[in-house]
């Protein structure tokens, strides 16, 4: 399935999920006892394409104001989930140096990368903005990555959850019951395709992150320019 279909067939899905109250909340958001942390390479938005992202907010904001919503800060693209989130990981597990030599041997695959950001995309729990890559340098250096880490004896957990093919960002989580369906299915299908701008890619980060990747709970290992 291309990118197009797989954007396509979520929006699908998660809005007969919304639409019939088969939504999921996450109730850990909120949860001073979540401690899953773990290691995440990801891209960062430009600044002027985030705040189109926030003008979206906004509108979903005056709608369904108990939501979480992602700040500028914590808005990325994940590139690889190094070590997925979960309870009891910590830094001092592992040797970043490590894991940042690998990544360095591998992004000479990047280049000439530009993401545009076209349209909104949902599951049944998270309203995210879709990401199209210019080109397949992006999933050549995913499965480059992929195959480096697994010829290591590093501790990592790519793809246990889902193979990662995709270049969204996710911008609002459902916390709390959601207080009109329909008036949020038709806010999104209003931004359904939107334009919300695309950037060159020119540099990545390894960072030491929460579930949300909030910037208070998130370290960063190493920036990686392209």
């Amino acid at each position: 399935m291309d990118l197009a279909s797989h954007y396509n067939q979520l929006f699908s899905d998660s809005k007969q999920a919304i639409s019939t109250n088969n939504y999921v909340i996450d109730f850990e958001i909120d949860s001073k006892s979540d401690h899953r942390f773990g290691i995440t390479l990801l891209i960062r938005p430009s600044e002027a394409i985030k705040n189109k992202m926030q003008s979206f907010l906004n509108e979903l904001k005056e709608l369904e104001p108990s939501q979480y919503y992602y700040p500028n800060s914590d808005i990325h693209i994940t590139v690889l989930s190094i070590i997925s989130c979960h309870d009891g990981f910590s830094l001092n597990q592992i040797n970043p140096e490590q894991y940042i030599a690998v990544i360095k041997e591998n992004m000479a695959i990047l280049n000439n990368l530009e993401i545009e950001f076209s349209g909104i995309t949902a599951s049944n729990s998270t309203i995210m903005i879709q990401g199209f890559p210019s080109n397949d340098s992006l999933n050549t250096f995913r499965n480059s990555l992929r195959e480096a880490f697994r010829k290591t004896n590093l501790q990592q957990s790519i793809d246990n959850r889902y193979t990662l093919f995709t270049a969204h960002t996710s911008v609002c989580r459902f916390r709390k019951p959601l207080a009109n369906t329909t008036k949020l299915i038709s806010v999104l299908e209003k931004f359904r395709n939107h334009d919300f701008g695309k950037f060159e890619v020119n540099q990545l980060e390894l960072v030491f992150n929460d579930w949300y990747q909030r910037k208070e709970k998130t370290q960063i290992l190493q920036q990686f320019k392209i």
